[in-house]
């Protein structure tokens, strides 16, 4: 069974999850003029009961059980924990003056105060395993009271003093110390309570007042730091905090808060101004603008989950429904981004400069997925367990269940291994996902994945953040990640492709040959520092000009027909960049122009198919396109061959341009070809390239890292005119099937800054993408333009289109069909189709789709 995200949603739909969580709010704050409302009936106990409940959960969670415990697939998590328990001690041991932990200097870093506060959480979980055997690294009890201890140092010193906290980032003031805090208070509440019966509430008033982005010391829904998953951490410590405290109302308050995640984002009528969440479509977006369902939304998930375990068997959840929204993120949202266990690198930000891989993220959403299927039955419980085992099998990397964050799990895990299920993806092999809603398409066949970065006027085109992703300017600007089948993506891509690769050349981008230097290098500190011109560490300003600033044009998107699609970009500056030449910047700011490009990309079966129009460096720059970049091993025994147009091997000593290359690793067993319709000649590099880790990231360590960096280019040197290219990458490609390219199946029917189009001849597509307001004629389809359309013609004579409109402020868009009239069999709704001379016209209401495509099936006669 395939889950869906509509099914799940249709379950529970976002204006009953508002009423539930009006209805909790109401129940917890009387300032809302209510009576408290009536308690659920799915109520297991007494308040008392289910808050007790809720801390056994919790500790579950954390620490495990004694069934858990005593499974041997368990034993070297438990291990692992108290390895890191010992270490710990040993840096509490050797702690200097102004330290707590041996080499966390405090009273100026908030990194190293959380990280004081996750060593005593480390230290306390290892004493509180249950199980025979389970033991901590030493006197649990005396190890406990030490943790206390710690506890109260950290507070008395360093924390209770509000003139003195809230330095640095927000996050560790209002949610990652907090973290940590509320679940070693879980963890020792027995302890604290004989020990120190008042640190609880000294602790849970000090927290609240850190919550400065809050209001009067609670979760503020209009605010823009209480989003997704940031909203989703802050309530679960809230709820955490209520059950020690024995507040009702903080409980029902935080869970009605925490509610609101699970509400599609509508982003024609968004509640309180939030962006931030799951879209109808399967797009998850942070920060407003930032596509990053593989980092921020693997922490929504994976919290949204642990709060499902926590709230097992009280009544402080209405029903089950909200399992069903869970299971659509998963299916729609987070399955096609994953291709044989590896996290897709366009949705994960800056994390893309960590030395974490995607095998890793992947872990973190199996481990969700792990404890989703307990909460399931039946087909959903199989899909799910099939999918886990779908994943454990296609993973290169195999699944460190010790990264698992609970022992429950891992015996979980170890139980869904040796079940009956199949393993099973949760999508077809075959698929198209375009994630319009954050500029992001995955196009899926057997063999390979390819992944597209856009960015527009909605979506940033980049994000760089606290030292991380130092040079991420051209990421979301048709940056590609073709993947393919068996090969381990960490040789690939990952930490070590941006290391390796000029970020100037990344695959599939356009961009200026100029010198850029980071934010560090531009102004010393991590940010633009500028307080009077309202430039601060994380305000506005900061976010919209410096962390993650959106393209300014707004064309970017495209259409889907079944398993096949088309995207488009219009390449355009970024914000920072207009606001300078506008002259509402401060003049020592940096901002950088992009280059002129239009670019449209087809996706079929074999081959991807690549047009650039108007490519252009702007301003008498140089500017290059990259067809594709790709790094392997240096010792791989990389292979690089060639043809030209008469037929005969092309040689990369003095040849003439070749009409298609062949690239294979096989180390990996991989190979990629290359056909080039027109254009430029390209430009073929084989280097062997050792930069540093630290190059992208200054928290990395300074790790050289060697790589053979194959770069596929076009160059145009200043002052040319403006250039087009039409270009297909092929996956698994032989030098057989790429000769045989020279007779078709591709054609280029345009290829303007106006209009990109194109026919695949052998299974019967036309597409194009329409860049411009007026009338544009590509093969039998007229387009009132902007828009873009797929039209296929199958063999039985029945026509299948897919219109969509990229730029998501159109109301309608209309095509022709020239030719012999077709009739309507089917189609969406707000797609009308009649009869005009000369053939058929199909007008599509597109008003508040946000880039969604709309179908029709059509057919001769009647």
């Amino acid at each position: 069974m395939e889950l869906s995200r509509r099914s799940a949603l249709s379950v529970i739909p976002a204006a009953t999850l508002w009423a539930v969580s009006q209805a909790l709010r109401a129940e917890a704050d009387p300032r809302h003029g209510r009576a408290p409302a009536p308690r659920s009936t799915a109520r297991a106990g007494s308040p008392e009961e289910d808050r007790a409940a809720l801390l056994r959960n919790t500790v579950a969670v954390f620490a495990g059980t004694a069934t858990s415990n005593a499974r041997p697939e368990v034993a070297p998590k438990l291990a692992s924990l108290r390895a890191t328990a010992q270490s710990r001690l040993a840096a509490m041991d050797g702690a200097g003056q102004d330290e707590l932990f041996a080499g966390l200097p405090l009273g100026t870093s908030d990194p190293n105060l959380s990280t004081s506060y996750q060593y005593l959480y480390e230290i306390a979980l290892a004493t509180c395993l249950p199980g025979p055997g389970t033991s901590g690294p030493g006197d649990d009890a005396a190890v406990r009271r030490r943790v206390v201890d710690g506890l109260v140092r950290l507070h008395d010193d360093w924390f209770g003093d509000q003139s003195k906290g809230y330095y640095g980032n927000w996050f560790h003031w209002e949610i990652g110390i907090p973290a940590y805090v509320t679940k070693t208070l879980v963890l020792l509440r027995d302890e604290v309570a004989a020990y120190r019966p008042e640190l609880t509430a000294t602790y849970v008033a000090s927290m609240d007042d850190y919550l400065r982005n809050g209001e009067a010391g609670d979760v503020d829904l209009d605010s823009r730091f209480h989003t997704g998953a940031n909203l989703a951490d802050i309530t679960t410590n809230r709820i955490l905090q209520g059950a020690l405290l024995a507040d009702e109302a903080r409980i029902t308050k935080a869970l009605a808060d925490q509610l609101t995640v699970f509400s599609t984002i509508d982003p024609y009528r968004p509640r309180h101004g939030v962006t931030d969440g799951f879209y109808s479509d399967g797009s998850f977006v942070q920060h407003a603008s930032v596509a990053y369902t593989g980092s921020y939304g693997k922490g929504l998930l994976t919290r949204i989950v642990q709060t499902i375990k926590i709230l097992d068997g009280t009544g402080y959840v209405p029903d089950d429904s909200l399992v069903g929204v869970v299971q659509g993120w998963v299916a729609d949202g987070f399955a096609p981004l994953i291709f044989e266990g590896w996290m897709m690198e366009i949705v994960k930000g800056r994390a893309v400069s960590r030395t974490g891989t995607g095998y890793a993220d992947v872990t973190a959403v199996v481990e969700a997925v792990v404890d989703l299927s307990a909460h399931t039955a039946g087909d959903d419980a199989e899909a799910l367990e099939g999918y886990v085992k779908h994943v454990r099998q296609t993973s290169k990397a195999g699944l460190d269940t010790t990264s698992f964050v609970s022992p429950v799990s891992i015996a979980r895990y170890a139980d869904i291994l040796n079940s009956p299920a199949p393993a099973r993806d949760l999508g077809p092999a075959a698929s198209h996902a375009a994630f319009n809603a954050m500029d992001r398409t995955v196009h899926r066949r057997p063999g390979y994945a390819f992944a597209l970065a856009r960015s527009s006027a909605r979506i940033s085109m980049y994000e760089y953040m606290s030292g991380e992703n130092l040079m991420p300017w051209f990421q979301g600007t048709g940056a590609h990640y073709l993947y393919l089948s068996g090969a381990d993506q960490r040789q690939a891509f990952g930490i070590d492709y941006f290391t390796t690769v000029d970020p100037r050349r990344l695959a599939g981008v356009t961009a200026p040959v100029e010198t850029r230097r980071t934010v560090p290098e531009l102004y010393g500190t991590l940010w633009y520092d500028n307080p009077t011109r309202g430039f601060t560490s994380s305000s506005e300003s900061q976010n919209t000009y410096v962390y993650f600033p959106r393209a300014t044009h707004g064309f970017s998107g495209g259409a889907r027909l079944g398993t096949y699609g088309l995207a488009g970009l219009v390449q355009s500056d970024d914000a920072a960049y207009t606001a300078q030449r506008a002259g509402t910047l401060p003049e020592d700011f940096v901002a950088y122009r992009a280059a002129g490009a239009t670019r449209s990309w087809f996706m079929f079966d074999d081959e991807i198919l690549v047009l650039s129009a108007g490519v252009t460096g702007l301003g008498g720059r140089a500017v290059t396109t990259t067809v594709d970049s790709r790094i392997a091993a240096p010792s791989s025994p990389v292979t690089l061959t060639g043809g030209l147009r008469d037929g005969t091997p092309w040689q990369r000593a003095g040849s003439s341009p070749p009409a298609w290359l062949r690239y294979a690793d096989e180390a990996q067993r991989t190979a990629v070809g290359y056909v080039f319709l027109s254009g430029p000649p390209v430009v073929v590099a084989l280097d062997t390239v050792t930069r540093s880790r630290r190059l992208v990231r200054l928290a990395n360590a300074d790790t050289a890292v060697t790589k053979q960096v194959l770069t596929l280019s076009y160059e145009q040197a200043a002052g040319e005119q403006p250039a087009s290219m039409a270009h297909a990458l092929v996956p698994n490609a032989s030098a057989e099937q790429l000769t045989a390219y020279a007779h078709g199946p591709l054609s280029v029917l345009s290829n303007t800054v106006r209009l990109q189009a194109a026919e695949h001849t052998g299974l019967g597509i036309t597409a194009a993408n329409a860049f411009t307001p007026g009338r544009h004629r590509a093969g039998r389809l007229t387009i009132d333009g902007p828009a873009s359309v797929m039209l296929r013609r199958t063999s039985d004579g029945t026509y299948s289109i897919a219109v969509s409109d990229p730029t998501t402020a159109r109301s309608s868009v209309s095509v022709t069909l020239h030719g012999r009239p077709l009739r309507r069999v089917s189609a969406d709704s707000g797609v009308r189709v009649r009869r005009v001379p000369g053939g058929t016209r199909v007008d599509v209401t597109t008003h508040h789709a946000y880039g969604n495509s709309f179908t029709a099936t059509l057919r001769a006669g009647g």
